[in-house]
């Protein structure tokens, strides 16, 4: 019988792709004056490609190679990572099923926790911006617990503050490695949030295209 359920915040709660769209192209208004010799589409594509789903160049980096790439200024580069950063929170969103599921799965009962990557005031600040904090009974952040996911241990700590076994506890993310794939050998029921950006996981482990059809394994 599953008791609790884990998430991954980007890509699987928090519909990371939108948010940073809707960031650039804010950001490319913001830097008009800087970047009219360069499309809208073709910055805001372009810093897609590089930051891959959170996955490619530090945004440091990021930042770095795109005023090379377009010709500006090299000051701007720490310009444009502030920008990122300082507005980051107010465009974050959920995914549509986000919270009617995350309702749903208190109303059975239920135990909730997040399982993330990231640094504490981004992921932090993300749940907030995403309202979504108070149906949780704990967040592990990988800044913060000095693992992360694949790490099993980082899973282990979940369940130890949940107080339940891994065969009681499904985790549910978008990556097939860190997510599906490390949480499966760690014991617990993995399921895939599946994406057209990853190839589905080695291991023999269900897919769902939205959030909603957790409610079928609870």
């Amino acid at each position: 019988m599953i008791k609790a359920v884990l998430f991954d915040l980007d890509g699987t709660l928090l519909d990371r792709d939108s948010t940073v769209r809707l960031l650039l192209r804010d950001q490319y208004e913001t830097f008009a004056t800087h970047l009219g010799h360069v499309d809208r589409d073709v910055f805001v594509s372009r810093v897609l490609v590089l930051d891959d789903h959170g996955h490619g160049k530090k945004t440091a980096a990021l930042y770095a190679s795109i005023v090379e790439e377009f010709d500006l200024p090299a000051v701007l580069a720490a310009d444009l990572l502030d920008h990122f950063w300082g507005r980051y929170h107010a465009f974050c969103r959920p995914f549509a099923d986000v919270i009617s599921t995350l309702s749903e799965l208190g109303r059975r009962g239920t135990r909730l926790g997040i399982v993330t990557n990231g640094t504490q005031r981004v992921q932090h600040g993300a749940i907030s911006a995403l309202g979504i904090l108070s149906y949780f009974e704990m967040v592990l952040i990988s800044e913060v617990e000095g693992l992360r996911k694949p790490d099993r241990r980082i899973f282990d700590k979940a369940l130890a503050r949940l107080g339940v076994d891994a065969a009681e506890c499904c985790h549910v993310g978008d990556h097939p490695v860190a997510d599906a794939t490390a949480a499966k050998a760690a014991g617990l029921v993995a399921i895939w949030k599946r994406t057209s950006y990853w190839s589905p996981p080695a291991a023999d482990i269900p897919a769902i295209d939205t959030l909603s059809e957790v409610l079928s394994y609870v």
